[in-house]
């Protein structure tokens, strides 16, 4: 049984019946390209009638909230995560730029147990940021799940770290994904994030972050783990096209 007394089960039937909570949410991009075909739209059908989608099916989990790029905190985005729960300690999702038919993927991210994060390489940590604001500034949301389904979810979440990449920058390349992935990071303190991003969030939700917050409380706060965060020192970590012939990966056999 969970703190707040339920089961599995009734975690599993919370879900079913609140449905994703989304379809409010817009894609930021318009790509060029002819409507489709009936021919395509009725390839469509049977794929999805036919084909086992199984790796789509197990995402289970849906949380919004927000990121910008390392390295330049202005760059800032809404970001709704698809995610699958593989264990206890490693969660994996898609990033879309919207909740609807027509969202854009964004990218990844892969969230790992603080127990697991203590074990990455000190340079590898560089990469990683922590949940621990985000969760307790209710800015990471799991749209469509009661409030208290919500609030064991994230005590679980709020001592866990992510690796995210955008593939796709929606918030400027508004056509096509262009230029290549960029690591992004998580906000730490009040006063980063723009608040017009978040209140257009709250409105198309129709929450309270506020409200919310005063929810998780009795969240507790915990001390951020070494080596996360790496930008805050100054620290910045970022993926540039290299021109060299060399492959880069020089420890692959």
């Amino acid at each position: 049984m969970y703190k707040h007394g339920y089961s599995t089960l009734g975690w599993v039937l919370l879900i079913f019946l609140t449905g994703c909570g989304g379809k409010n949410t817009s894609s930021n991009v318009e790509s060029p390209g002819d409507d489709k075909t009936t021919k395509t739209e009725v390839l469509e059908t049977g794929a999805d009638l036919l084909q086992n989608k199984a790796p789509l099916q197990a995402m289970s989990m849906y949380l919004n909230g927000f990121h910008f790029y390392s390295g330049n905190i202005k760059g800032q985005m809404e970001a709704h995560h698809y995610c699958t729960q593989l264990n206890e300690d490693v969660v994996q999702c898609m990033i879309f730029d919207g909740n609807g038919k027509d969202a854009k993927i964004m990218g990844v991210e892969y969230i790992v147990s603080e127990r697991l994060f203590k074990t990455l390489p000190d340079e590898e940590k560089k990469l990683w940021h922590s949940h621990h604001h985000e969760v307790k500034s209710e800015t990471l949301i799991a749209p469509g799940l009661p409030l208290v389904a919500e609030h064991e979810l994230m005590e679980k979440l709020v001592s866990t770290y992510g690796k995210t990449f955008h593939t796709w920058h929606t918030d400027r390349d508004l056509k096509l994904p262009l230029g290549h992935p960029l690591v992004m990071m998580g906000f730490t303190k009040e006063g980063q994030l723009a608040d017009s991003l978040l209140c257009r969030r709250d409105e198309r939700f129709e929450i309270s972050t506020s409200e919310k917050n005063r929810n998780r409380a009795d969240i507790p706060m915990l001390k951020v783990q070494p080596g996360a965060n790496a930008w805050e020192q100054g620290e910045i970590r970022q993926l540039k096209v290299s021109t060299e012939k060399e492959p880069l990966l020089h420890h692959v056999h």
